[in-house]
């Protein structure tokens, strides 16, 4: 695969749909009285004139100022309709607001003084200023799509208003350059209609709605810094591409490539266009030597559609659809995996043509169980439920898919028992707080973590929870520290509950990520969580520990077994 060159359009202002709202805070001259807090605050909207700015340093801008004394909330955002929309319909949008134009920047704050925030707006400037004056000469930050076709780029990143994406991705895709989508609110009938543009041009479109990939070991939206290598991925999952090229980074392998395909492409309506693209793209890339899939179970067409694709690839391949069959793949000779860190490990053993032995846990079945029961013994007579709180929804699907074979659980993923209102959790529950309804207007967990905190004080004031079980999905993007919010829930968790809570963690991230894995994972052992190396053991181990060992995980998946709960 060739050297690609990124370039992020700014037209019409940015705009990544519910998962990627900054909040919902403007600015106004009005005061306003906050029922909850009886107090008063100024609400004001402050307006940049023409000054576009790239959504994920505006997120991580706004959560990092929410901090500031005298902050209510804040937040920053592109002028878009569907931004300010979200504004008018939360009674916070003032009239400069109404008037700023899709291209300029909107401020926005609660505070409550004056002088908090022209203090807040003064850091703004701070930022801004910063951010320009961070680039080189060499920098090449094109004002236009016109502008970036310069014979050299091949690909843009694609962050506008879901309505406007299908204006500048076709003429992206005419003037013969590749597409990630970021955005999402992208009708699928546009989808459809880019998707098969591209496919005639030779060319790929990543997304709608494509959170991650990486490119010549250039991270696009939320990665991390992991290991070049001969293992090509194409994914419909941002997380779950997340999780596997982490943990391959852990094993000593490596990606030459992670393709995002957006996660409607293997639905009925998508046909899988862009999966079968990158596959191609892979099997044509002198530096890819396996090509590993990642998906939630496709539309039953598209998969054997896909699956017969594999069979006659000319490279091998592992399969990894979370929560789907394995005998599909396997009666045509590909290896399957059930979790995306055996996805991992089965790649590693493909590719070094090594017989794979699975296992549930690094530490032996004698040890894994000590330590559940060790923690078991911990928790109060009355203390039986595990609830997971996940910002990772193919971390969260996973999990289920993992315990509701042993364990009745609800939740608001597609499988498990419905909740009666998802605000509430019910007996198990896992909860992917990234999905929609969660976050309008806010920022998504992995940059937010007040909702996910705000939960977690709720779980521990059941007295019948036993475990929490949480991701931290630190890289690119993520919050830059995540232990920081972190670490006081837990503690006024364990407070406000008057008894033994275990809190059981996985880190999806390096040491080289600007989080630092190992610094993360220290801060929150020190508390007394206990962090595991992947996801599906983390999961193994909360449900062990619930269960008080009625669940019982021996080295493989197939020898586990749970006695009558």
């Amino acid at each position: 695969m060739e050297a690609i060159e990124c370039f992020s359009a700014p037209q019409k202002g940015s705009d990544l749909g519910n998962r990627y709202r900054h909040g919902i805070d403007p600015w106004s001259e009005a005061r306003v009285r906050r029922n909850d807090r009886e107090k008063i605050v100024i609400l004001r909207n402050v307006i940049k004139k023409n000054r576009y700015v790239d959504s994920i340093f505006l997120m991580l801008l706004a959560n990092r100022l929410k901090s500031l004394e005298g902050i209510d909330r804040i937040s920053a955002m592109m002028g878009a309709e569907g931004n300010k929309g979200i504004l008018e319909e939360s009674g916070l949008l003032d009239q400069a607001g109404r008037e700023a134009a899709p291209n300029d920047l909107i401020i926005a704050i609660l505070a409550e003084s004056d002088e908090v925030v022209d203090r807040a707006v003064s850091e703004v400037d701070d930022a801004l200023d910063q951010k320009d004056s961070g680039r080189s000469e060499d920098d090449y930050s094109p004002k236009s799509l016109d502008s970036a076709k310069n014979g050299k780029t091949n690909l843009i990143f694609c962050s506008l208003p879901g309505p406007y994406v299908r204006w500048e991705a076709k003429k992206a895709l005419d003037a013969g350059i590749n597409c990630m989508i970021f955005s999402d609110n992208v009708p699928v009938e546009t989808e459809l209609e880019l998707k098969e543009l591209a496919k005639e041009k030779k060319l790929i479109v990543m997304g709608p709605d494509c959170g991650t990939a990486i490119i010549n070991g250039t991270a696009l939206g939320f990665a991390n810094v992991v290991s070049r290598g001969r293992i090509g991925i194409v994914g419909a999952s941002g997380t779950g591409i997340q999780e596997v090229t982490v943990q391959l980074h852990h094993l000593g392998e490596g990606i030459s490539h992670a393709i995002g395909t957006g996660g409607r492409d293997l639905t009925e309506k998508i046909g899988g266009i862009s999966m079968l693209s990158g596959i191609e793209m892979l099997e044509n890339d002198p530096a890819t030597e396996l090509l590993l899939l990642i998906s939630k179970p496709p539309a039953p067409r598209i998969e054997k559609m896909i699956l017969d694709r594999m069979a006659k690839s000319k490279k091998p391949a592992v399969i990894c659809f979370i929560g789907g069959k394995t005998e599909e793949a396997e009666k045509r000779g590909l290896p399957a995996a059930r979790t995306l860190e055996e996805a991992a490990r089965l790649a590693i053993a493909t590719l070094l043509k090594k017989k794979f032995e699975p296992k549930n846990f690094d530490m032996s079945p004698t040890e894994a169980f000590a330590a559940a029961a060790a923690e078991s013994l911990k928790l109060a007579p009355g203390a039986r439920y595990l609830r997971g709180l996940y910002s990772g929804g193919t971390l969260a699907d996973e999990a289920l898919v993992l315990l509701e074979k042993f364990l009745p659980f609800h939740s608001n993923l597609s499988h498990g028992q419905k909740l009666s209102d998802n605000a509430v959790s019910q007996g198990n529950t896992i909860i992917d707080l990234g999905d929609d309804e969660f976050t309008v207007g806010v920022p998504h967990p992995m940059i937010d973590y007040t909702n996910r905190m705000e939960r977690l004080l709720q779980e521990a004031e059941d007295p019948e929870v036993a475990v929490i079980l949480f991701d931290v999905v630190i890289g690119y993007g993520s919050h830059l520290n995540p232990t920081e919010p972190l670490i006081p829930a837990i503690l006024a968790a364990r407070e406000r509950s008057k008894r033994h809570l275990s809190f059981v963690a996985t880190i999806c991230g390096t040491n080289e990520d600007p989080q630092n894995l190992e610094k993360t994972r220290e801060a929150l052992e020190e508390i007394g969580v206990i962090v595991m190396p992947s996801n599906a053991q983390a999961a193994r181990l909360a449900a062990m520990i619930a269960s008080r060992g009625k669940i019982d995980f021996m080295n493989s998946e197939k020898n586990c077994h749970a006695e009558k709960l």
